[in-house]
């Protein structure tokens, strides 16, 4: 699905794909501030199908959308736009000091930029997998290292453009390496194990969307996608917010329950905003900080609705 716009598209499945990312870091973000003693099964389930699953997603997009944004602006424009990226994390850290987005800026210019480049896919797929794998080393200790390298992975993915023949091989390969890896870690208790198998199972959800997505789940999804940086850096206060009768309950079911109404809410105004707006919030002031101008955004008709501008967001 791709909205044609003359000499520049606007790629749905990526909007999609990001929508989905946004919505499973929201649950894993409020189960990851939350008290977790005594432990019970819920956060098992968590930690072993969600916790580290989407911000491999999410990175990987990033990376995309680096070269997307390269298609009608210099670098010097997408290093303004990294810059207010990480003024924008160093506001969101007052009240929330698990943000990513200084990471993501910072990595961005540190890795992206130089790797913008290198000639072709492979160059770059090769150095991510390089970087990535580093990163996975116990001596390393992976986190927010795995960055640099999934950025990289997306970047070198989205110049080789594979096929969709490959999604169904790619997506059970996925899924298997996935559950195999999972129990090898239950096994274990290997930190390594368990982010192979994170990996693994962030490339199964991201395959198995791919494969699943029609127009009703497209229509869901593609408005959180959109207004990524609106919708993670909403869901953080929420969090914030919410966390005392997070703790209060033992359960732990009020997570789940407080990230399906966050995500419900979200998706329900990114759709009533994207109806008379070109950019989310956050998006359109992160787009004029950028280009150091005023942009228009509000929606002058009906037919505007289904032309929106290019902007990758987040990631």
């Amino acid at each position: 699905m791709v909205v044609h716009l003359g000499p520049v598209t606007r790629i749905r499945e990526l909007d999609a794909l990001r929508g989905f990312a946004v919505g499973g870091i929201m649950l894993v973000n409020t189960w990851q501030h939350t008290e977790k003693k005594p432990p019970v099964p819920l956060d098992w389930t968590i930690e072993a199908l969600f916790q580290s699953r989407f911000y491999p997603i999410f990175s990987m997009l990033f990376g995309i959308s680096f070269l997307l944004f390269l298609r009608g602006h210099s670098r010097w424009t997408l290093l303004s736009r990294l810059v207010w990226l990480f003024l924008i994390g160093k506001l969101q850290h007052l009240f929330y000091a698990g943000e990513v987005l200084t990471d993501y800026a910072f990595f961005g210019a540190l890795v992206l930029l130089p790797a913008s480049f290198l000639p072709g896919a492979l160059p770059v797929l090769l150095l991510g997998a390089v970087v990535t794998a580093w990163a996975l080393l116990p001596a390393v200790g992976g986190g927010v290292l795995l960055i640099p390298g999934l950025f990289l992975l997306g970047m070198g993915l989205w110049r080789l453009r594979p096929g969709r023949t490959l999604l169904l091989p790619g997506f059970a390969t996925a899924a298997v390496a996935s559950a195999l890896l999972s129990v090898a870690w239950v096994l274990t208790d290997e930190w390594t194990v368990y982010s192979l198998a994170a990996l693994a199972g962030a490339a199964a959800y991201s395959l198995g969307l791919l494969l699943a997505l029609g127009p009703r789940l497209s229509a869901v999804l593609e408005p959180l996608g959109k207004m990524a940086l609106t919708n993670y850096v909403s869901g953080t206060a929420v969090i914030v917010l919410a966390k005392p009768l997070l703790d209060a309950d033992p359960t732990r079911w009020a997570v789940v329950a407080l990230a399906a109404v966050t995500i419900a809410a979200q998706i329900l105004f990114s759709r009533w905003w994207l109806g008379r707006y070109r950019y989310g919030p956050l998006e359109w002031v992160w787009r004029c900080l950028t280009l150091f101008r005023l942009m228009p955004n509000r929606l002058e008709s009906a037919c505007d609705q289904n032309r929106p501008l290019p902007d990758p967001g987040v990631s």
